[in-house]
């Protein structure tokens, strides 16, 4: 039924690029890219994996980790090559937060309406935890050496914020090896026995298709983002904090929900606690090293709401999985802090 209705959606494809030929107006060329997006964020995920079980559980392991998150990391690319630094920004702190709030608060509340309380292992969740907690601080030492009492200037935050970013991907590849090290639940988990359902051609194929057309949907998302927010009357912040996650992510995010109403929340938790790793210690430096490659400098300096929320979605990320079970009400909580901030947001 997902897999009917992703390729229903594929049609928005043609049909945002025609929308883009006959000019029509931005705010229906960014809903239509925006939703085109959705699908091929599902298979250029579904086709990764398919291409993983060709290489062997190592190999295929660091291949799904590091492009779990494709789809988001090619949308901020091509927001950075525009200029969009704030929308960049905003999408880092938004995809974060929407991996903890909403998808954690979501698994939580459906898989504990339909068992009750839930288990899980307490010492996966407490290192994921660890380790998002380490990556999101890191990621806020460089705004707050920048709000000091004796502020760094933006060539010393530039500088600060390539050398962050060079530790936190050092910090991503002893994450990946340790988790091909210990085995079972590691990155490579269970591509040892899974056996693939498309021909390698064709997991390659269409791992380059959704990949190329990806990249054209993002472009003619961002260059509708501004002429859209000033005709919605909403906020680029917005857009990059709530609306861009979501959409980059929600094939994932599905996948998420669904392992948890099956009661598998090891799982569940590995999805939305690992996405949101690999978004601050991966995509963030990734994009840091890019920007200064082509001349558009993204510092790691978050505005102050974003580090409010920030700092907070990783406190509540603790307290929720210290205990090694969960229930629906502890979901319900996630979700109702993540409407909060998404109507704080909205105002900004």
């Amino acid at each position: 039924m997902q897999t009917k209705v992703m390729l229903c959606l594929l049609v928005l494809v043609p049909l945002a690029v025609l929308f883009a030929i006959l000019h029509v107006p931005s705010p229906i060329i960014f809903t239509a890219s925006a939703l085109a997006l959705i699908p091929l964020a599902g298979f250029l995920g579904r086709a990764t994996e398919e291409v993983a079980l060709y290489t062997g559980p190592k190999l295929g392991g660091l291949l799904n980790a590091t492009f779990g998150n494709a789809a988001e990391l090619i949308i901020t690319i091509v927001a950075l090559r525009a200029g969009l630094t704030t929308t960049v920004k905003a999408t880092l702190a938004g995809s974060v937060l929407g991996n903890i709030l909403f998808v954690l608060g979501a698994s939580l509340l459906l898989g504990g309406l339909k068992f009750g309380t839930q288990k899980f292992d307490r010492t996966d969740a407490s290192a994921a935890c660890t380790m998002l907690a380490l990556a999101i601080v890191s990621l806020l030492i460089p705004s707050f050496f920048h709000r000091g009492p004796e502020a760094l200037d933006t060539t010393q935050l530039e500088r600060l914020s390539l050398i962050v970013g060079g530790v936190l991907l050092f910090t991503y590849a002893l994450y990946l090896l340790f988790s091909f090290r210990r085995g079972p639940g590691g990155a490579g988990e269970g591509l040892e026995d899974d056996t693939p359902d498309w021909s390698r051609t064709f997991a390659i194929g269409v791992l380059l298709l959704t990949t190329l057309a990806t990249v054209v949907m993002s472009e003619l998302l961002v260059h509708a983002i501004e002429p859209t927010v000033k005709a919605w009357g909403i906020s680029e912040f917005f857009v990059g904090l709530i609306i861009i996650p979501i959409v980059g992510n929600i094939a994932e995010h599905v996948v998420a929900v669904q392992v948890a109403m099956e009661n598998k929340m090891d799982l569940s938790l590995g999805i939305s606690l690992g996405s949101s790793i690999q978004i601050a210690i991966f995509v963030a430096p990734v994009l840091v090293f890019v920007g200064h490659f082509i001349g558009v400098p993204l510092t790691l300096e978050f505005n102050t709401y974003e580090l409010f929320a920030l700092g907070g979605a990783a406190v509540i990320a603790l307290l929720v999985t210290v205990d090694g079970e969960s229930n629906w009400l502890e979901g319900a909580q996630l979700l109702v802090l993540y409407f909060m901030l998404a109507v704080a947001f909205f105002f900004l």
